[in-house]
């Protein structure tokens, strides 16, 4: 059921989409008990064990980008799941707009020196997409610009996985109604007010051209070596349990290994007893 449920999540290279087809609220054919058994008893086991296998490994790296428009649960999704991941071989990136160093030298220079080393998993709370997408709906740069970026992103992300980083990317997909009931929350709840920012006022009006431009993002570049999942994300609960599931699935794909010793071990066990005396 979770192989086939994931594989109706993914978008297929070169394949065009339509979001306004796709459910923000599916569930698929698991009830939430059901879920949140699976996530904290054997999911999030298996992603600390994989990252330990990782970390020994030393061969590859993973990098995990969440994308998203405001309210989407980009930082829920990393308290919820990522939490499973030691932070000694892991740390989570958020990326505001460019700084004055960022800006003086091309769009993927910040997002390429902060590529996780060998044996470490990075988690990009939005990352080079941002390129393409805000640039296009806010309209801050000009289509013959970012129109080139999606060649230039897939070519960036194969030079990656070529050199043994792999990559999973979500798009986690609300609805504009559930964006707009989470960005309210966020101004009524003291609690939540440091997270709202003056562009969210206006974030609900960009809905419609927002997911136009990610519509165009999923299909151009989801390809063999990074592919898109379009995540339903209007119910937490389900959001929190496919991500950790695709998760999952990609450390074991990787086929990692703990590295032999670099000594001879027989010789320590047939010497142990006259070691620690």
């Amino acid at each position: 059921m979770q192989t086939n449920l994931i594989d109706s999540l993914i978008v297929k290279p070169n394949t065009k989409i339509c979001l306004s087809d796709w459910n923000p609220t599916y569930i698929g054919r698991i009830d939430k008990e059901e879920a949140e058994i699976m996530l904290n008893q054997n999911l999030m086991n298996q992603m600390s064990n994989l990252q330990y296998k990782l970390f020994a490994d030393k061969s590859q790296s993973l990098l995990i980008i969440l994308q998203g428009i405001s309210a989407a649960g980009k930082d829920s999704t990393i308290r919820n799941v990522m939490s499973a991941f030691n932070p000694q071989s892991c740390k989570a990136i958020s990326f505001k707009a460019p700084n004055e160093d960022e800006l003086s030298h091309d769009y993927l220079w910040r997002v390429h020196r902060l590529m996780p080393a060998k044996g470490d998993i990075t988690i990009f709370n939005r990352a080079h997409y941002e390129d393409i997408v805000e640039v296009r709906v806010r309209k801050l740069t000009s289509k013959s610009i970012w129109s080139k970026r999606y060649t230039q992103i897939n070519e960036f992300e194969r030079f990656l996985y070529e050199n043994n980083t792999k990559i999973i990317k979500f798009f986690l997909y609300i609805s504009k109604d559930e964006q707009k009931k989470k960005l309210e929350e966020r101004i009524k709840n003291p609690l939540k007010q440091w997270k709202f920012t003056e562009s969210d006022l206006t974030e609900p009006a960009y809905y419609e051209q927002y997911m136009e431009a990610y519509e165009e993002v999923l299909w151009k570049c989801s390809t063999d070596w990074a592919p898109w999942y379009i995540i339903p994300a209007n119910t937490k609960w389900f959001r929190n349990f496919v991500v950790a599931q695709i998760i999952t699935n990609t450390l074991e794909s990787m086929k990692l290994a703990f590295p032999k010793p670099n000594f001879d071990i027989s010789k320590y066990l047939r010497l142990k007893n006259n070691i620690w005396k």
